[in-house]
């Protein structure tokens, strides 16, 4: 049906239509605009999300490989500390070891000092004794006798020889009997009740050198 409008009716008309039309378009633009944001939004959060599951991996694998990290640390300071105990261990057993052997050498060097001339001294005994013999000799004649003074004059030096060189002569007559000291010849009958298994008679002289004894005493016991 065909209505007749003025002009001034159909421009209202058209203005009307025109002011939907625009407000309908803004309200699509608005509602689009809305929905981009939210889809953006959205998208940001996922987007956040998964840089925080990944931030979170890198962490757990930081930290993974922190603590194995720190485990191989451990385990090496460990080992070197087990290396140097042992270390420390051996240190003092050869140093104890090394005490030791100073200690022994230092021992059989002052034993070689001390009996170094022994055998020298056990050569000269035999002169001693046959010095000793000869004095017995000549306990009859004069003191004054120039053979008997030049005798006892050479005896003596060799007594103060063996003196000076740590040599002393083992005291056995009337003495009680020991094996550490004395060697036994033979045995007598005792000339006193006194006598009886101490040492009669010495048959040959015996020495000491150091507190050892380099020749024991022969002697005759009393029983």
């Amino acid at each position: 049906m065909c209505v007749k409008m003025s002009p001034a009716s159909g421009w209202q008309h058209f203005c009307k239509i025109s002011d939907r039309l625009i407000f309908k378009l803004e309200e699509m633009a608005d509602e689009k605009l809305k929905n981009e944001q939210e889809a953006e939004a959205t998208q940001n959060t996922v987007k956040e999300e998964e840089n925080h599951a990944g931030k979170d991996k890198k962490e757990k694998k930081s930290g993974a490989k922190t603590e194995e990290k720190k485990s191989k640390h451990e385990q090496k300071a460990m080992e070197l500390a087990n290396e140097l105990a042992e270390l420390k261990d051996k240190h003092i057993r050869l140093q104890a070891e090394f005490d030791n052997y100073r200690k022994r050498t230092l021992k059989e060097k002052m034993e070689l000092v001390k009996s170094g001339g022994e055998s020298v001294l056990l050569n000269i005994l035999p002169v001693v004794d046959d010095l000793d013999r000869a004095l017995l000799a000549f306990s009859e004649m004069d003191d004054n006798n120039p053979l008997k003074f030049g005798i006892l004059l050479i005896n003596n030096k060799f007594k103060d020889f063996l003196k000076q060189n740590g040599v002393l002569e083992i005291d056995a007559k009337e003495k009680d009997f020991d094996t550490d000291l004395h060697e036994a010849v033979t045995k007598i009958q005792a000339p006193t009740e006194e006598l009886k298994g101490k040492v009669v008679d010495v048959i040959q002289k015996g020495y000491t050198m150091n507190d050892k004894v380099i020749r024991f005493a022969k002697v005759v016991i009393g029983e």
